[in-house]
């Protein structure tokens, strides 16, 4: 007989897990002058500290939800939590900065497959009638991640070192683990296939470009480890689009659908999502740093003063979320890429050696509630431009394209930083932040003309699933039966 889930237990586990593996997102952006100095890293090193986790999380978001769908949910559930909790063991205790970033990749490997399975395992666990409870506490738990991730981040480093904001996962991961394996119930849909060609080509694509983005300053753009990893990264990402086509032509199952970007409403939404996280994140990278590199404040004190930005989504959200249902959430959407642009701009302005922390707090206030704005609606408008058969494989494209999003952009506006400036003196990274920043406006204001794009609310579906269909193979259209389509990849979404 199948075991019988645990609904307390269950939510436990999972909102835990989750909390965690969001948690390791921002959590190590008030402690990057700390690793700094004590590994002697430079800004590449910190770059990839920060990359290394990201990268290979929203790489295998969607190979973690369809491995799930086949082997066993719980199974790779637990799988991914030992390798989470074996990648925070080994950052704590990394000698050097090679070896954290390496713990870090295992910590994203890990991470790609607890995240996108613990919705799909609560919600089987949960009754219908209390099912809306459940989904909102372990929104909730998501959401204060993201939230306190700099704050908790800055309280451990200046409490005890750097190495407990890792140190803190392995006793949850150690007691979640024998719970889980006891309380949660197994499941799986056997005709799941996996893309491991296409997982293969696209992880290997864009390690090349992040590789090339992140090394171009330091090392030359035109130098030949540049230039190659640049150029085998882009031919990774081309063959992978060339194996994803060739696929689905033969009536497979390919990991990302290449019609879907037949629909407008899709493409625009999505390159809403990744352009904004170029913007957002990657100025948030250098700005959190700033706060202890320029005007001297702790890492406590830093993470406390992130929070009039980071907290915001937590405020606005109930109240964004109801309006949303009312007028839809495009116009949600252009509103707070606005306010983004908005922030971000004065923030560039304002941003001297001098600067007193009272002249930021507007800009951060205004850039957290365009967040917010931002945040709510993302994940309803990425289905709401797809037909129902293509909504899981629309959801976690949508949350993978934001975790992409985030890497490109601390790649690319750390360059920036590097040409313009450095770690030298509070001046230097001053010069070398504000261009940077600059250049964050520009990717969250090309955010906001995409979103302008994406179609009215109304006859969205209806209109575009015809889109959907031209040129479109049954199995595109048909994605539940490939493993990819389930509940597991629309909690990605809502959990990035």
């Amino acid at each position: 007989m199948p075991r019988r889930p645990s609904t307390a237990w269950t939510l436990v586990v999972t909102s835990l897990a989750a909390f965690m593996v969001s948690l390791d997102n921002l959590v190590v952006t008030t402690a990057l002058p700390q690793i700094r100095e004590d590994l002697g890293a430079g800004l590449e090193g910190l770059e990839w500290t920060v990359n290394a986790y990201t990268l290979p999380f929203a790489v295998l978001l969607l190979t973690g939800a369809a491995l799930g769908d086949r082997l066993g949910r719980r199974r790779v559930f637990l799988a991914g939590l030992a390798v989470f909790t074996l990648g925070s063991a080994g950052a704590a205790l990394a000698p050097s900065i090679d070896v954290l970033i390496i713990a870090r990749a295992v910590q994203g490997v890990g991470a790609a497959f607890v995240l996108p399975l613990t919705l799909t395992l609560l919600a089987a666990a949960v009754p219908e009638e209390r099912r809306g409870a459940a989904l909102g506490i372990w929104g909730a738990m998501t959401g204060l991640a993201v939230a306190v991730g700099p704050l908790i981040g800055g309280a451990v480093t200046e409490g005890a070192s750097w190495q407990w904001i890792f140190w803190v996962n392995v006793p949850i991961g150690l007691v979640a683990l024998p719970v889980g394996l006891r309380a949660l119930a197994e499941s799986r849909v056997r005709s799941a296939r996996l893309d491991l060609t296409g997982a293969a080509l696209i992880s290997a694509g864009l390690l090349g470009v992040t590789f090339g983005l992140v090394r171009g300053q330091g090392h030359g753009w035109t130098s030949t480890p540049v230039l190659g990893a640049l150029v085998l990264g882009g031919l990774g990402i081309a063959a992978f689009v060339a194996w994803e086509l060739r696929v689905a032509c033969r009536g497979g199952a390919p990991m990302l659908p290449m019609g879907l970007f037949r629909i407008r409403g899709f493409a625009a939404v999505n390159a809403t999502a990744l352009l904004f996280s170029m913007g957002m994140f990657g100025s948030i990278f250098l700005l959190a740093q700033a706060l202890q590199n320029v005007y001297g404040y702790s890492p406590l004190q830093a993470g406390v003063r992130t929070l009039p930005w980071t907290a915001m989504p937590l405020l606005i959200a109930p109240l964004a979320g109801p309006v949303s249902d009312r007028i839809g959430g495009r116009p949600l959407l252009v509103a707070g890429l606005a306010l983004n642009a908005a922030g971000l701009s004065w923030i560039a302005l304002a941003l001297t050696t001098h600067t007193s922390y009272s002249a930021l707090i507007g800009p951060f206030v205004l850039s957290g509630v365009g967040m917010a704005l931002f945040f709510v609606p993302i994940a309803t408008v990425a289905l709401g431009v797809v037909p129902a058969p293509m909504q899981g494989i629309a959801s976690g494209t949508n949350n993978a394209l934001r975790e992409l999003g985030g890497v490109l952009g601390i790649a690319v506006l750390s360059s920036v930083f590097a040409a313009r400036g450095g770690y030298d003196t509070p001046a230097a990274f001053v010069d070398g932040t504000r261009p940077a920043l600059w250049l964050g406006v520009i990717a969250v204001g090309l955010a906001l003309l995409c979103a302008l794009s994406i179609p009215r609310r109304g006859g969205v579906v209806a209109r575009t699933a015809d889109e959907a269909s031209e040129g479109a193979s049954p199995a595109e259209m048909a994605l539940p039966a490939a493993g990819v389509g389930s509940d597991a990849t629309v909690g990605a979404a809502i959990g990035g």
